[in-house]
Protein backbone atom coordinates (compact mmCIF):
# COMPACT_ATOMS: atom_id res chain seq x y z
CA UNK A 1 0.00 0.00 0.00
CA UNK A 2 1.11 3.51 -0.79
CA UNK A 3 1.44 5.78 1.91
CA UNK A 4 1.25 9.53 1.10
CA UNK A 5 3.60 11.91 3.01
CA UNK A 6 0.60 13.90 5.12
CA UNK A 7 0.31 9.88 6.48
CA UNK A 8 3.60 9.80 7.21
CA UNK A 9 3.08 12.89 9.14
CA UNK A 10 0.41 11.84 10.95
CA UNK A 11 1.96 8.06 12.04
CA UNK A 12 5.56 9.55 13.11
CA UNK A 13 3.46 12.60 14.64
CA UNK A 14 1.99 10.24 17.02
CA UNK A 15 5.02 8.60 18.25
CA UNK A 16 5.69 11.65 19.48
CA UNK A 17 2.73 12.48 20.97
CA UNK A 18 2.88 9.37 22.90
CA UNK A 19 6.35 10.20 24.15
CA UNK A 20 5.15 13.65 25.08
CA UNK A 21 2.67 12.05 27.36
CA UNK A 22 4.76 9.51 28.57
CA UNK A 23 3.68 6.26 27.38
CA UNK A 24 6.13 4.03 26.01
CA UNK A 25 6.26 2.61 22.16
CA UNK A 26 5.31 -0.72 21.69
CA UNK A 27 7.88 -3.28 19.98
CA UNK A 28 5.88 -3.06 17.24
CA UNK A 29 6.41 0.52 17.00
CA UNK A 30 9.93 0.64 17.59
CA UNK A 31 10.50 -1.73 15.03
CA UNK A 32 8.46 0.44 12.52
CA UNK A 33 11.09 3.51 13.64
CA UNK A 34 14.03 1.40 12.52
CA UNK A 35 12.88 -0.10 9.07
CA UNK A 36 10.70 3.08 8.10
CA UNK A 37 11.40 3.69 4.26
CA UNK A 38 14.13 6.36 4.14
CA UNK A 39 11.96 8.25 2.25
CA UNK A 40 10.15 9.16 5.52
CA UNK A 41 13.29 10.62 7.64
CA UNK A 42 12.50 14.05 6.92
CA UNK A 43 9.14 13.12 8.84
CA UNK A 44 10.62 10.97 10.83
CA UNK A 45 13.14 13.38 12.69
CA UNK A 46 10.66 16.14 12.76
CA UNK A 47 8.31 14.04 14.98
CA UNK A 48 11.94 13.28 17.35
CA UNK A 49 12.51 16.94 17.20
CA UNK A 50 9.15 17.76 18.45
CA UNK A 51 9.81 15.35 21.66
CA UNK A 52 13.51 17.16 21.44
CA UNK A 53 12.42 20.44 21.75
CA UNK A 54 10.18 19.97 24.49
CA UNK A 55 12.64 19.13 26.94
CA UNK A 56 15.39 20.41 25.67
CA UNK A 57 14.56 23.36 23.25
CA UNK A 58 17.89 24.06 21.26
CA UNK A 59 20.22 23.59 23.48
CA UNK A 60 23.49 21.29 22.88
CA UNK A 61 25.39 19.86 25.58
CA UNK A 62 28.95 19.30 25.28
CA UNK A 63 31.03 16.26 27.03
CA UNK A 64 34.58 15.67 27.17
CA UNK A 65 36.61 13.00 27.61
CA UNK A 66 39.72 12.28 29.32
CA UNK A 67 41.51 8.60 28.51
CA UNK A 68 42.92 8.79 32.19
CA UNK A 69 44.16 5.14 31.72
CA UNK A 70 44.57 3.43 28.77
CA UNK A 71 45.52 -0.35 27.83
CA UNK A 72 46.40 -3.15 30.90
CA UNK A 73 42.79 -4.26 30.35
CA UNK A 74 41.93 -7.55 31.28
CA UNK A 75 38.97 -7.37 30.19
CA UNK A 76 37.86 -9.28 26.52
CA UNK A 77 35.67 -6.99 24.85
CA UNK A 78 35.39 -7.35 20.96
CA UNK A 79 35.06 -3.82 20.11
CA UNK A 80 37.50 -2.60 22.23
CA UNK A 81 41.41 -1.64 21.67
CA UNK A 82 42.49 -1.55 24.74
CA UNK A 83 41.27 -5.21 25.82
CA UNK A 84 43.21 -8.11 26.04
CA UNK A 85 42.58 -9.66 23.20
CA UNK A 86 42.86 -6.81 20.93
CA UNK A 87 46.44 -6.19 18.78
CA UNK A 88 45.46 -2.87 18.03
CA UNK A 89 48.85 -0.54 18.59
CA UNK A 90 47.36 1.90 21.21
CA UNK A 91 48.53 3.64 24.11
CA UNK A 92 49.38 1.88 27.32
CA UNK A 93 49.39 3.55 30.63
CA UNK A 94 48.45 3.85 34.63
CA UNK A 95 46.41 6.41 35.81
CA UNK A 96 47.21 9.84 35.30
CA UNK A 97 48.01 11.79 38.11
CA UNK A 98 46.36 14.53 39.61
CA UNK A 99 48.14 17.44 37.78
CA UNK A 100 47.07 15.62 34.60
CA UNK A 101 43.78 15.10 35.30
CA UNK A 102 43.68 18.94 36.61
CA UNK A 103 45.03 20.49 32.98
CA UNK A 104 42.24 18.24 31.65
CA UNK A 105 39.79 19.79 33.08
CA UNK A 106 40.47 23.07 31.92
CA UNK A 107 41.01 21.82 28.49
CA UNK A 108 37.48 20.94 29.02
CA UNK A 109 36.48 24.23 30.04
CA UNK A 110 37.98 25.73 26.82
CA UNK A 111 36.52 23.52 24.64
CA UNK A 112 32.82 24.79 26.42
CA UNK A 113 32.44 21.50 27.95
CA UNK A 114 30.06 21.54 30.73
CA UNK A 115 30.58 18.23 31.72
CA UNK A 116 34.47 16.56 32.06
CA UNK A 117 34.54 12.96 31.65
CA UNK A 118 37.35 10.98 33.38
CA UNK A 119 37.63 7.62 31.83
CA UNK A 120 39.62 4.49 33.07
CA UNK A 121 40.13 1.20 31.52
CA UNK A 122 39.88 -2.05 33.49
CA UNK A 123 37.22 -4.20 35.23
CA UNK A 124 36.98 -2.09 38.09
CA UNK A 125 39.52 0.78 39.95
CA UNK A 126 41.72 -0.18 42.74
CA UNK A 127 41.53 1.26 46.32
CA UNK A 128 44.91 3.06 45.17
CA UNK A 129 43.18 4.70 41.94
CA UNK A 130 40.46 5.34 43.58
CA UNK A 131 41.88 7.43 45.81
CA UNK A 132 43.71 9.58 42.90
CA UNK A 133 40.62 10.03 40.78
CA UNK A 134 38.95 11.11 44.45
CA UNK A 135 41.37 13.88 44.67
CA UNK A 136 41.47 14.91 41.96
CA UNK A 137 37.88 15.27 41.50
CA UNK A 138 37.74 17.03 44.94
CA UNK A 139 40.54 19.95 43.40
CA UNK A 140 38.66 20.39 40.05
CA UNK A 141 35.18 20.55 41.91
CA UNK A 142 36.69 23.33 44.29
CA UNK A 143 38.09 25.41 41.62
CA UNK A 144 36.19 25.37 37.98
CA UNK A 145 32.52 25.35 37.30
CA UNK A 146 32.99 22.14 35.45
CA UNK A 147 30.31 19.04 36.30
CA UNK A 148 32.21 15.09 36.39
CA UNK A 149 31.20 12.20 35.22
CA UNK A 150 33.47 9.28 36.23
CA UNK A 151 33.92 6.17 33.92
CA UNK A 152 36.13 3.62 35.91
CA UNK A 153 34.65 0.14 35.49
CA UNK A 154 32.80 -2.03 37.94
CA UNK A 155 32.37 -1.01 41.27
CA UNK A 156 32.50 -2.27 44.33
CA UNK A 157 30.76 -1.75 47.77
CA UNK A 158 31.94 1.48 48.98
CA UNK A 159 33.54 2.53 45.62
CA UNK A 160 30.30 4.72 44.75
CA UNK A 161 29.97 6.16 47.74
CA UNK A 162 33.49 7.82 48.04
CA UNK A 163 32.88 8.94 44.13
CA UNK A 164 29.62 10.48 45.58
CA UNK A 165 31.45 12.46 48.43
CA UNK A 166 34.36 14.03 45.98
CA UNK A 167 31.42 15.52 44.37
CA UNK A 168 31.06 13.37 41.06
CA UNK A 169 27.74 14.18 39.43
CA UNK A 170 27.53 11.44 36.66
CA UNK A 171 28.90 7.74 36.48
CA UNK A 172 28.96 6.15 33.05
CA UNK A 173 28.74 2.15 32.47
CA UNK A 174 27.26 0.92 29.78
CA UNK A 175 24.97 -1.81 28.69
CA UNK A 176 26.90 -1.81 25.22
CA UNK A 177 24.55 -4.09 23.65
CA UNK A 178 21.52 -6.16 24.39
CA UNK A 179 21.18 -9.15 27.19
CA UNK A 180 21.19 -11.63 24.63
CA UNK A 181 23.85 -10.15 22.48
CA UNK A 182 26.28 -9.79 25.60
CA UNK A 183 27.92 -13.40 25.38
CA UNK A 184 29.21 -12.41 22.17
CA UNK A 185 31.20 -9.19 23.10
CA UNK A 186 32.53 -10.07 26.08
CA UNK A 187 32.88 -13.18 28.39
CA UNK A 188 34.79 -11.62 30.96
CA UNK A 189 31.69 -9.99 33.24
CA UNK A 190 28.45 -10.16 32.77
CA UNK A 191 25.44 -7.84 31.73
CA UNK A 192 24.27 -8.34 35.55
CA UNK A 193 27.13 -6.82 36.84
CA UNK A 194 26.81 -3.19 34.64
CA UNK A 195 23.14 -2.93 35.56
CA UNK A 196 23.92 -3.55 39.20
CA UNK A 197 26.76 -1.25 39.14
CA UNK A 198 24.73 1.39 37.65
CA UNK A 199 21.84 0.49 40.14
CA UNK A 200 24.93 1.20 43.05
CA UNK A 201 25.24 4.54 41.27
CA UNK A 202 21.77 5.77 41.25
CA UNK A 203 21.80 4.27 45.14
CA UNK A 204 24.00 6.91 46.00
CA UNK A 205 22.78 9.92 44.57
CA UNK A 206 24.69 9.84 41.12
CA UNK A 207 23.44 10.51 38.14
CA UNK A 208 23.48 7.66 36.03
CA UNK A 209 24.66 7.42 32.56
CA UNK A 210 24.61 4.20 30.24
CA UNK A 211 24.39 3.93 26.43
CA UNK A 212 24.67 1.28 24.04
CA UNK A 213 27.13 0.61 21.21
CA UNK A 214 25.21 -0.06 17.45
CA UNK A 215 26.69 -2.28 15.21
CA UNK A 216 27.96 -5.12 16.77
CA UNK A 217 25.84 -8.05 15.11
CA UNK A 218 22.71 -7.28 17.21
CA UNK A 219 19.19 -7.20 15.61
CA UNK A 220 16.70 -4.60 15.42
CA UNK A 221 14.37 -6.24 17.63
CA UNK A 222 17.58 -5.90 19.94
CA UNK A 223 17.91 -2.47 19.31
CA UNK A 224 14.68 -2.02 20.88
CA UNK A 225 14.90 -3.56 23.64
CA UNK A 226 18.47 -1.77 24.35
CA UNK A 227 16.28 1.28 24.45
CA UNK A 228 13.41 -0.31 26.71
CA UNK A 229 16.25 -1.87 29.16
CA UNK A 230 17.65 1.91 29.68
CA UNK A 231 14.09 3.13 30.02
CA UNK A 232 13.68 0.49 32.61
CA UNK A 233 17.19 1.09 34.25
CA UNK A 234 16.35 5.57 34.09
CA UNK A 235 19.41 6.26 32.92
CA UNK A 236 19.89 9.91 32.63
CA UNK A 237 22.46 10.36 30.56
CA UNK A 238 22.54 8.18 27.17
CA UNK A 239 25.23 7.90 24.94
CA UNK A 240 24.38 5.99 21.58
CA UNK A 241 28.23 5.19 20.25
CA UNK A 242 27.62 3.61 16.73
CA UNK A 243 31.07 0.87 16.29
CA UNK A 244 34.18 2.46 14.39
CA UNK A 245 35.92 -1.14 14.04
CA UNK A 246 39.38 -0.84 14.86
CA UNK A 247 41.82 -2.97 13.25
CA UNK A 248 43.20 -5.48 16.01
CA UNK A 249 40.14 -6.03 17.23
CA UNK A 250 37.85 -9.14 17.31
CA UNK A 251 35.22 -6.65 15.71
CA UNK A 252 37.51 -5.43 12.98
CA UNK A 253 35.29 -6.71 9.75
CA UNK A 254 32.32 -5.15 11.12
CA UNK A 255 30.74 -2.96 8.44
CA UNK A 256 29.57 0.63 9.67
CA UNK A 257 25.93 1.70 10.64
CA UNK A 258 24.86 3.22 7.41
CA UNK A 259 23.91 7.13 8.32
CA UNK A 260 19.87 7.07 7.77
CA UNK A 261 20.22 3.73 9.97
CA UNK A 262 21.96 5.92 12.75
CA UNK A 263 19.36 8.70 12.43
CA UNK A 264 16.70 6.53 13.13
CA UNK A 265 18.42 4.86 15.84
CA UNK A 266 18.52 7.92 17.64
CA UNK A 267 15.17 8.85 16.93
CA UNK A 268 14.14 5.80 18.44
CA UNK A 269 15.94 6.27 21.67
CA UNK A 270 14.20 9.77 21.81
CA UNK A 271 11.26 8.46 21.60
CA UNK A 272 11.28 5.47 24.27
CA UNK A 273 13.36 7.96 26.38
CA UNK A 274 11.60 11.16 26.07
CA UNK A 275 13.06 13.52 28.65
CA UNK A 276 16.53 11.96 28.83
CA UNK A 277 19.93 13.51 27.21
CA UNK A 278 20.79 11.61 24.20
CA UNK A 279 24.15 11.87 23.27
CA UNK A 280 25.76 10.83 19.99
CA UNK A 281 29.15 9.82 20.65
CA UNK A 282 31.71 7.62 19.79
CA UNK A 283 31.18 6.90 16.47
CA UNK A 284 29.64 9.63 14.55
CA UNK A 285 31.87 11.04 12.01
CA UNK A 286 32.66 7.47 10.75
CA UNK A 287 28.64 6.16 10.58
CA UNK A 288 26.94 9.47 10.28
CA UNK A 289 29.58 10.97 8.22
CA UNK A 290 27.72 14.37 6.29
CA UNK A 291 24.61 13.79 8.02
CA UNK A 292 26.08 14.16 11.36
CA UNK A 293 24.02 17.90 12.15
CA UNK A 294 20.89 15.61 11.37
CA UNK A 295 21.76 14.20 14.51
CA UNK A 296 21.08 17.31 16.67
CA UNK A 297 17.18 17.01 15.65
CA UNK A 298 17.32 13.96 18.51
CA UNK A 299 20.08 13.91 19.69
CA UNK A 300 20.80 17.26 22.67
CA UNK A 301 24.53 16.15 23.69
CA UNK A 302 27.70 15.71 21.84
CA UNK A 303 31.23 14.74 22.88
CA UNK A 304 34.22 16.99 21.67
CA UNK A 305 37.05 16.16 20.46
CA UNK A 306 38.68 12.64 20.75
CA UNK A 307 37.51 9.67 22.30
CA UNK A 308 39.36 7.27 24.21
CA UNK A 309 41.87 5.82 21.13
CA UNK A 310 40.21 6.91 18.34
CA UNK A 311 40.14 11.05 16.40
CA UNK A 312 37.18 12.77 17.07
CA UNK A 313 36.14 15.84 14.03
CA UNK A 314 37.84 19.06 14.94
CA UNK A 315 36.19 21.05 17.74
CA UNK A 316 35.73 24.26 15.23
CA UNK A 317 33.54 21.65 13.28
CA UNK A 318 31.32 20.76 16.34
CA UNK A 319 30.70 24.74 17.14
CA UNK A 320 29.93 25.63 13.27
CA UNK A 321 28.00 22.15 13.00
CA UNK A 322 25.47 23.82 16.15
CA UNK A 323 26.12 27.25 14.76
CA UNK A 324 24.73 26.32 11.34
CA UNK A 325 21.74 24.10 12.65
CA UNK A 326 20.54 27.19 14.39
CA UNK A 327 21.24 25.46 17.96
CA UNK A 328 23.10 26.87 20.88
CA UNK A 329 25.94 25.41 22.75
CA UNK A 330 24.86 25.23 26.80
CA UNK A 331 27.38 25.21 28.87
CA UNK A 332 27.85 23.48 32.44
CA UNK A 333 25.00 21.75 31.86
CA UNK A 334 24.95 17.74 33.31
Amino acid sequence: MTINQNEIQVEWSSLAKKALEGECLTLEEGLAVLESDHDEILALMQAAFRVRRHYYGKKVKLNMIINAKSGHCPEDCGYCSQSIVSTAPVQKYTLLDKDTLLAGAHEALARKAGTYCIVASGKGPTDRELDQVVDAVKEIRSTMPLKICACLGILKDGQAERLAEAGVHRYNHNLNTSKQNYSSITTTHTYEQRVNTVEKVKAQGMSPCSGVIIGMGESNREIVEMAFALRELDADSIPINFLNAIPGTPLEQAGRTPAMKALKVLALFRFVCPSKEIRVAGGREVNLRSLQPMSLYAANSLFVGDYLTTAGQEISADYRMIEDMDFEIELNAL
